[in-house]
């Protein structure tokens, strides 16, 4: 007597159905307990459904596309000897997505940072506050991730077969670095397509390789055909010590975004200077006063109102690319950089505009107080209209802030400083904070990156305009 259990759609949380976007086994296939089965998508996450008897694959019961829900029959499995036909599936896998500035995952386990969008979490910055503040944060938690809506449907085949084998989270990644995936020869086990082999493509493919040519022929040409010479191969042992690291994770994730943010993107930056000598002395005495609260404000909560208020009398800025089109968005969500030992993330403060600055200062306390513990989730890296990147409690004078796309422009900060200004009369002291703007010049062009510094300057040295 044949022994064929029909595996059903687990727990899947909160959600009333999900769309099967991947089938991973095909009729006849064996597989082993725990091996996923398909992959669906809600609408903030993807994850791999497994099976927790091993057996054949004797008929499947759904199609890309198929919507179902828990208790759903996903496909029949005739159980090894010894296996029992009546255990129910297991949960599902951590779900696998990509934040924002900026995000992929090795294998299948979840990233940390978009976002990226998010980033991903790629944003050239540093410290997460401007002048007399901290920056405190750190790699987000590896579990379930939130997804865009519409992540694993713009390559959803018909069919499953010949598909490139490989995790949603890194399906994501490849889409968002512009790689089609049946260019990219697997290293994973069973030819599984991992993120290390994304990033080796667009290495090479930026390095004028052999990629570089499949890339461009299949329509992604990264880097837009560079021809460069190839990257030096060097043994460094021959003139000294050497001690090798490898990269942190976050750094790996992130620096395949910034690498083709800085290729794909024609950044020109805007160096202004802002005099906050009459805000800072304002925020010296809301703490006093707020004391006993227990919110500290920082500048990065001014700066953030600040922006929000440039981004509204300069909408262009508050907007993304997509093709032909520039989409204009009604929202004001403001990411602001912050380094970890791992390296940098970008958490997401939503709806900036709608909070006051003790408001401002206690979510962007929260949030940096998350980040330090490990429990920032990739929806609050996600959806960013504009960043901020501060280095401003180490030094330094201008820098270049990478644009974090699909965001158009972001805002670097130094470390204030005293410097003499001429009043008319006679020199005063003038606390001076260096603003430094870096804009997608395909949208943005240089009268009106200074217009913006310039009137965000204004902002920062007369706070009432805010008001106005």
């Amino acid at each position: 007597m044949s022994n064929i259990t029909a595996i059903e759609v687990p727990d899947i949380g909160d959600f009333d159905t999900v769309e099967v976007i991947e089938i991973l086994v095909k009729v006849g296939d064996a597989v082993k307990a725990e091996q996923s089965l398909i992959t669906v998508e809600s609408d903030k996450a993807s994850m791999e459904i497994p099976t927790s008897i091993a057996g054949i694959v004797k008929a499947i019961a759904v199609k890309v596309g198929d919507k179902i829900k828990q208790g759903s029959v996903m496909l029949s499995i005739e159980a090894s000897a010894g296996a029992s036909s009546a255990a129910a599936p297991s949960a599902p896998a951590a779900a696998t997505t990509s934040v924002a500035v900026a995000s992929s995952a090795s294998n299948t386990s979840a990233p940390t940072a978009s976002a990226a969008s998010a980033a991903a979490v790629a944003v050239a910055a540093s410290a997460a506050t401007a002048s007399g503040t901290s920056s405190a944060s750190a790699p987000a938690s590896g579990t379930a991730a939130s997804a865009s809506p519409s992540a694993g449907k713009l390559e959803m085949p018909a069919s499953t077969a010949g598909l490139p084998h490989a995790s949603p989270s890194v399906r994501k990644f490849a889409r968002e670095l512009g790689v089609d995936l049946a260019l990219v020869k697997g290293t994973g086990v069973k030819e599984r397509i991992v993120q290390e082999d994304i990033q080796n493509f667009v290495k090479q493919a930026l390095a004028g390789g052999v990629g570089a040519s499949s890339a461009s022929a299949s329509g992604a040409s990264l880097g837009g055909g560079l021809d460069l010479l190839p990257w030096p191969k060097v043994d460094f042992t021959k003139f000294g010590e050497i001690t090798s690291k490898p990269l942190s994770r976050i750094k790996k994730i992130s620096g395949a975004n910034l690498h083709r943010n800085w290729v794909m993107i024609p950044h020109v930056t805007n160096n202004d200077e802002a005099s906050i000598t009459e805000l800072e002395a304002f925020r010296v005495t809301l703490n006093k006063e707020n004391e006993k609260s227990g919110i500290k404000v920082t500048m990065l909560a001014f700066l953030i109102k600040a922006v929000v208020a440039a981004l509204k009398k300069f909408p262009e800025f508050n907007a993304s690319l997509d093709g032909d089109n520039l989409v204009l968005k009604q929202y004001f969500h403001i990411g602001f950089a912050a380094d970890t030992p791992n390296g940098l993330v970008v958490p997401v403060i939503r709806d900036a505009d709608k909070k006051g600055i003790l408001e401002l200062a206690a979510e962007s306390s929260e949030l940096a107080k998350k980040a330090r513990d490990g429990k920032l989730s990739p929806a609050e890296m996600q959806g960013g209209c504009m960043s901020i990147s501060s280095l401003g409690g180490i030094g330094g004078t201008h820098f270049t802030p990478i644009i974090n796309a699909p965001e158009l422009a972001i805002l670097g900060v130094s470390k204030s400083y005293m410097k003499p200004v001429w009043d008319g009369k006679q020199f005063v002291p003038q606390l001076t904070l260096p603003l430094s703007l870096s804009y997608d010049h395909r949208v943005i062009d240089g009268a009106s990156g200074a217009r913006f510094n310039a009137y965000l300057g204004s902002l920062l040295a007369d706070f009432r305009r805010i008001a106005l």
